[in-house]
């Protein structure tokens, strides 16, 4: 294992889980005070543009409401973190790939609040998306009435990939996790990519074991290799873990992301889940 002890691995997995950055800006935990945020108005639906303050920088993203908000009765929500392509400033681009386009498509029917956070181009950006990730998070369930057994988490790509650590961090947070496209950052647990990545697929399968997880990959995907998510759901599977789910799509590259989001069964068994 290249000198890797399962102990310590379990460890990093525990206390640091984000890949080593020059801004040392660390991933929030399980509980996240919001910081200061847009607020809301009550009447507005469909893809609301927020804005939230997050180390004394302002970033905005979006938040989709349904239809058919009412605010008397509690609502599941969707946090969605995006690829490397949609990283920007426009609190635009990250809902024009992926999940957003899934939810536009059934707009007015679509049954659930989804956060849209952006992350910047340049350096951080990995610390950045969970901490944004947290903040979006903890502003939505501040100002709507979200029913807390009944948050999940996607991301594509890159988002897929960075968006484990927010289970890991607090594996009681989501209902059920649908990453695609994506894999695992292995210098990001062990700070060595040669790392022989058994022990952290074991490591992550053993603390989300009880998690419900489906992950879809494209089988001649170039850009994150499929062998990776193989391997992730076979370390799943052997860690007993009760609900876990695999689709590929055979002979399909990087973006599987708009046949993923647009399979009937993926939304009855996600919305079925609760903590």
């Amino acid at each position: 294992m290249n000198g890797v002890s399962m102990t310590t691995l379990t460890a990093l997995l525990g206390v640091v889980l984000a890949c080593s950055d020059p801004t040392g800006v660390q991933p929030a935990g399980g509980t996240h005070e919001p910081p200061p945020d847009s607020t809301p108005s009550t009447t507005q639906v469909g893809f609301v543009p927020r804005t939230v303050v997050e180390s004394g920088t302002t970033y905005k993203y979006q938040v989709f409401v349904p239809h058919g908000y009412d605010a008397k009765k509690k609502w599941p929500l969707i946090l969605y973190l995006h690829g490397n392509g949609e990283r920007g400033s426009d609190g635009e681009l990250q809902t024009r790939v992926g999940l957003g386009p899934a939810v536009r498509a059934q707009e007015a029917t679509f049954p659930a609040i989804v956060l849209f956070p952006q992350v910047p181009l340049g350096e951080g950006a990995h610390q950045i998306m969970i901490r944004l990730a947290n903040d979006v998070l903890a502003a939505a369930l501040r100002d709507y009435n979200v029913d807390p057994t009944r948050i999940y988490l996607t991301g594509v790509s890159m988002g897929a990939i960075w968006g484990w650590d927010l289970p890991l961090a607090d594996p009681a947070r989501f209902a059920a996790i649908v990453p695609v496209s994506g894999g695992v950052c292995i210098a990001c647990f062990t700070g060595d990519p040669s790392s022989d990545p058994a022990p952290v697929y074991a490591s992550i399968a053993t603390k989300l074991r009880s998690e419900p997880v489906w992950i879809f990959h494209g089988s001649a995907d170039q850009a994150a290799p499929v062998t990776v998510d193989r391997a992730l759901v076979q370390a799943f599977k052997d860690a007993g873990a009760p609900d876990i789910r695999y689709t590929e799509y055979a002979g399909m590259d990087h973006n599987v992301w708009d046949r993923a989001y647009a399979e009937p069964t993926l939304w009855t068994w996600l919305f079925a889940k609760h903590r």
